[in-house]
């Protein structure tokens, strides 16, 4: 397995450096989990099966536990003689906390010069931000997404999914992982500092035309990606549900708007200019409510174009395609696991179902019960 024999130590909670722990578990690495006294807050949070929530079975998965009060010396110097052994560390506190609890970058890069040390946070360990209190969406907030996350009526909605922590958790591996590769040539460990922030803003290439250009914001009724064009966006069926196009490519909008006998609105397509194609969001607003969400599947599947029926989840782990690609695993009949994405024709990852209970490692790695 790519990660095998890579120790890794990870004092982070909730989303963000859990999941980018288990991605490497799922990959070989030994992630030994030091969790607070009372536990991973995510351990507490339902449903739960067997013992263990959903939750904390989907980002804990293949790890050891060990549970530390970093607040006491004797804690403290046991975390540290233990990053002696170690090739990453990660963690997700706001900036200063670990400095307080002496497990800083210096506290373990003194101990051990080799170290890869990760710590994931909203908005980085410098600037006027970097103190701030703050879960996914304030990240969002402030780097002007939620603002575009509106439904097309300038009121922002709470998120489905959590972008920032998901970001910051794939910015960081690779953070680290290109930390370990360079760790090969010169010896040498890094200090990795990803923030759900900068993520987000590094993915807003396709976004910040009329910003750079014009100091105007995107809005998703002049956006082409975010609900302004006619042939990348959503429409209502006749029994409530929902169609999304989502290719804008001209020849798509020609085979649909043929189909649908409409095929003078071609041509405004072909504009760049989402205010423009507004004629073409209204016929498609009243064609989609025709039918049903099942007769649409039915007459769009054999058509060349992008487009697909707005699943909930439950539909959507149902899927095929997601049996085909290995992202719902099955532990029992009862108990179920999301994949790992991460995927190579060599050396696949191999998933380990056991969940840790709380300190359950602590004999195995400091020998005794104490």
């Amino acid at each position: 397995m790519k990660l095998e024999g890579l120790r890794v130590i990870d004092l982070s909670t909730f989303l963000p450096g859990p999941h980018l722990t288990m991605m490497m578990a799922d990959h070989g690495a030994e992630v030994i989990r030091v969790e607070p006294p009372g536990g991973e807050p995510a351990r507490h949070y339902g449903p739960f099966q067997e013992g263990h929530s959903v939750w904390f079975r989907n980002t804990h998965r293949g790890k050891k536990s060990i549970c530390l009060n970093l607040k006491d010396d004797v804690d403290r110097e046991k975390l540290l003689s233990l990053c002696e052994t170690v090739d990453v560390f990660v963690e997700a506190f706001r900036p200063g906390v670990v400095k307080r609890l002496g497990v800083d970058y210096e506290a373990v890069r003194s101990r051990n010069p080799k170290i890869v040390y990760c710590s994931v946070s909203a908005f980085g360990q410098t600037g006027p931000l970097s103190a701030k209190a703050t879960h996914d969406m304030g990240a969002q907030a402030l780097a002007g997404l939620l603002a575009i996350n509106d439904g097309g009526n300038g009121k922002p909605v709470v998120p489905g999914l959590p972008g920032a922590d998901m970001g910051s958790s794939l910015a960081g591996l690779a953070g680290i992982l290109m930390a370990l590769y360079r760790r090969e040539k010169t010896g040498e460990g890094d200090y990795v500092d990803a923030t759900m922030y900068d993520t987000l803003l590094s993915w807003t290439a396709h976004l910040t035309g009329s910003v750079f250009a014009k100091n105007t914001p995107p809005t998703t009724k002049t956006g082409r990606s975010i609900g302004g064009a006619a042939f990348y966006n959503i429409y209502e069926t006749q029994d409530g549900r929902f169609i999304a196009l989502t290719g804008r490519e001209v020849k798509f909008a020609t085979n649909l708007l043929t189909a649908l006998g409409r095929p003078d609105l071609i041509d405004v397509c072909r504009l760049d200019d989402c205010v423009a194609q507004e004629p073409v969001k209204a016929f498609l607003t009243q064609a989609f409510r025709k039918k049903t969400q099942a007769e649409w599947i039915e007459m769009l599947q054999p058509m060349e174009l992008g487009w697909a029926p707005v699943l909930d989840m439950a539909e959507a782990f149902e899927q095929e395609q997601v049996q085909a690609r290995d992202m719902l695993l099955a532990e029992s009949s009862e108990i179920k696991h999301v994949g790992n994405p991460i995927r190579f024709v060599n050396e696949p990852a191999e998933i380990s179902f056991e969940v840790p209970d709380l300190d359950e490692h602590r004999t195995e790695l400091f020998g005794v019960k104490n």
